[in-house]
């Protein structure tokens, strides 16, 4: 049994060895993810992942619950962070109430808030009142629309400032790590060089103190794309549909069942 992860032990890896944290958003793949994992994420990126929509706005806290206690039904001996989605953490008050929510009605063990400098104040506020907080700095999924799209952060000297503002403010502010996304690896090496706890990338390079990927984008499952900063280690769809295809011709051709699949 792998022994679980706590906030101690996830801060004093910092300088020591990357952390290996990787989405799941139900019960059957946290299990199989949860020996090779420091963290789990349950990310709103369900929100495209699973139920197919553009991007992760829609994503409700209802949603966030159920996926959450399905992920620690299935990996109980891991350290599970819920992502809180967007609209449940607009104030200081409607933040605690919704963290409140997902600290009582699940086990798991932090929430992540995206936003820097900006969310300071809300992420001391929940972390003077009991809740752990992972951050997440640079490219700001949640903040897709009104930014106009996806666009990779650090490539000016103003946003390099601003992103080591923001990560100093997020540890400032309570968090124990965070996650930095979409930044030039230079630039995201500097960040994480900058604060006293882990940074987490995901497409921000390899200079940072561990790493974070979509489990369906890594395993080849997600077809539609494949952004730049994802390795596929299976090209999972292509087996699948294989495998299906195999059950389909068996099933027509009455190879399946045989007698040893019959009671």
């Amino acid at each position: 049994m792998t022994k679980k992860m706590t906030i101690s032990s996830i801060k004093k890896t910092k300088g020591v060895r990357p952390l290996v944290m990787i989405t799941a958003y139900d019960a059957l793949f946290a299990k199989l993810l949860e020996p090779s994992s420091d963290m789990i994420l349950v990310g709103d990126s369900l929100n495209m992942s699973f139920a197919g929509k553009a991007d992760t706005l829609s994503a409700t806290l209802e949603q966030m619950l159920y996926h959450t206690n399905a992920v620690c039904n299935g990996a109980q001996n891991s350290f599970v962070v819920c992502d809180m989605p967007f609209g449940t953490y607009v104030s200081k008050e409607e933040a605690l109430k919704n963290c409140i929510r997902v600290f009582q009605e699940t086990s798991a063990d932090c929430v992540k808030i995206e936003g820097g400098a900006d969310k300071a104040e809300i992420i001391a506020h929940l972390t003077s009142n009991g809740i752990a907080v992972c951050g997440h700095i640079g490219l700001l999924p949640q903040s897709v629309r009104s930014e106009g799209g996806y666009k990779v952060k650090g490539k000016t000297e103003e946003e390099h400032i601003q992103l080591i503002k923001d990560a100093k403010a997020v540890e400032g502010a309570g968090a124990f790590c965070m996650v930095i996304e979409g930044v030039k690896a230079e630039v995201a090496s500097e960040v994480a060089r900058s604060v006293n706890i882990p940074v987490i990338g995901i497409g921000a390079g390899s200079g940072v103190d561990g790493q974070v990927l979509v489990f369906s984008d890594m395993l080849g499952l997600f077809e539609e794309f494949t952004p730049k900063f994802v390795k596929k280690y299976l090209d999972g769809a292509a087996l699948v549909k294989e495998a299906i295809q195999n059950y389909a011709d068996e099933v027509k051709s009455r190879e399946f069942p045989q007698e040893i699949h019959t009671y």
